[in-house]
This record gives C-alpha cells, structure tokens and sequence, in this order.
C-alpha cells in the first residue's frame, strides 16, 4: 500500500519515451492568444490584468537593471502555476513534484544571478559574505558560513518546491483512501472525510499558487542583491 502511494511521483513513459516532455510542454498550449482586436474577452483580459499585477509587485523593489529579467521571471511563475494546478487533476502528473526538475530551474537562474553580481559590482556581492563590524577573530568562521549559505539557495528553492506539493499530494490521496475505505463501513465518518478532502483540496489549489510565488520571489530577492 505504501508502494502505491508514491507511484504516483514516478515518472511515466510510453514506448520508452518520458511523458514528462509532454506534461511540462502542454500547459503553453492552454493559454489563450491574445488577438489584435482593441476589445479581448474576459478571459484574456483578466489574464492580462493578473500578469501585469504581478509583474509590477515583483518588480517593485528591483532598480532599472533587473526590469530586463521581467519577461523569464514572468513566465517561470505562470508556468509553475499551471503544471502545479493540472497536477491535482485526477489521473494527472505534476513534474513540479520532481526535485530534478526544480533543481534544474533554480540551479541555473541562482547561477545567473550570482555571476551577474560578480561581473556587474565584485565587490557589493563578495561583501555579502562579510557582514560590516565583524570580529576579527569570527571573520573566517562567517566567511565560511556565508558562503556555506549562498550555494544551499538553489537546493533550498528545488526541495520547498518539491516537498510542498508532495506532502499535498500525499495527504490528498491517504484521506481519499480512508473516505473510500469507510464508505461502505460507516457512512457518516466517511462523508466527514470527504470534507475534509474537499477542504484539503482547497487548500492545496491555493499552495500550488503560493509555492510558485514563493519560488519567483525569492529569484528574485538573490536578483535584488546583485544588480
């Protein structure tokens, strides 16, 4: 039982062909284009008005250098948005579940950040690893630390990603078990189940939106520090 639990993280193949490709291709598809009308439907217009909210709010703090990063940053959120809300479709696969993939997001662009620090300004980003009116004596030990702390970034941002939407998953489909489990048994307890699973469901649509927010935000927090 415990087995089949997790076999719903593993990864399917048909003909020996990961279906992964397909899963993280298709949500691009689902997106209506906007057409070159003056007057769009409700549909493109809420989701264009969504799309320039956020960009606005994450670019807030940023200076004129880090707005070129507004259309990847952009698109990473609405992207891990949609394979995060297509994964709790029944019968479906969410890649975001896989520490793989979400390491080889974060890796790269936490890559891309510090490199852009290190070009643009050494010094501000090699100072983060010396808070001002350190110690003498505990200068190594920070300087050990800090930098300990800048490379576990990436890992941190593929492991939150990974871990949120697994426990959800997880959760999701031991309390679905136990309501088709007590349905024949005891009705009642199994409708109070049932409740609850509705209810975790609703709470897990609106973790897969905050973990894909959360993930964009903090790229972009390591972005502020070096541009």
């Amino acid at each position: 039982m415990m087995t089949s639990f997790f076999d719903q993280f593993a990864s399917p193949s048909f003909l020996g062909v990961p279906l992964i490709s397909i899963a993280i291709a298709l949500p691009w598809v689902l997106f209506p284009t906007p057409p070159a009308r003056w007057v769009n439907n409700r549909l493109i217009t809420l989701q264009t008005w969504s799309i320039n909210r956020f960009t606005n709010q994450l670019l807030l703090p940023l200076n004129v250098g880090g707005h070129k990063w507004a259309l990847l940053l952009t698109s990473l959120m609405v992207f891990l948005i949609v394979i995060n809300m297509l994964g709790l479709l029944p019968y479906t696969f969410t890649p975001t579940t896989q520490l793989s993939l979400n390491m080889g997001l974060a890796a790269p662009l936490w890559l891309a950040t510090v490199i852009i620090g290190m070009r643009n300004q050494p010094t501000v980003a090699l100072g983060h690893l010396l808070p001002e009116g350190t110690p003498l004596p505990l200068i190594p030990v920070l300087i050990i630390i800090e930098t300990i702390s800048l490379f576990i970034r990436p890992l941190a941002l593929g492991v939150r990603l990974t871990a949120n939407l697994t426990a959800g998953h997880l959760l999701i489909q031991l309390i679905a078990t136990a309501a088709f489990v007590l349905a024949p048994m005891m009705p009642t307890v199994a409708i109070l189940t049932a409740t609850v699973l509705f209810l975790l469901t609703l709470l897990e649509v609106a973790v897969a939106m905050i973990q894909a927010y959360v993930f964009v935000l903090l790229l972009s927090l390591y972005l502020q520090e070096n541009v």
